[in-house]
């Protein structure tokens, strides 16, 4: 399970959850910072990543397109990296669920 963090999240998640989440990427890593959410879509899609974010955005996406790929929708407000980082792990079990799930393209965290 490969995850893709969104530029709205700190790229040192990529290191924080290596453990959990091996192989993972974030947009600014990658030159994908700048692009429009649709080349990113594309991006995930074709790689088999899951994309988190903080924005509603892919989840608009998501309703239009449908999925692969899945979206981790983090519904907190301001917050820390270690708090984002916490969430993730915290939620490990739900996410691999959630990845294996054939019917369902998005999750929520808050």
């Amino acid at each position: 399970m490969k995850l893709l963090f969104d530029h709205n999240l700190s790229p040192r998640l990529i290191n924080l959850l290596a453990d959990l989440y091996p192989n993972s990427n974030h947009l600014y890593l990658i030159g994908l910072d700048q692009e429009s959410d649709q080349i990113v879509w594309e991006f995930a899609k074709k790689q088999n990543y899951i994309i988190v974010t903080k924005d509603s955005d892919f989840n608009e996406l998501l309703i239009l397109k449908g999925f692969p790929p899945k979206v981790i929708w983090i519904r907190l407000g301001n917050c820390s990296t270690k708090t984002i980082e916490s969430l993730l792990r915290n939620n490990y079990q739900a996410i691999l669920c959630f990845a294996q799930d054939e019917n369902n393209g998005i999750i929520a965290l808050f």
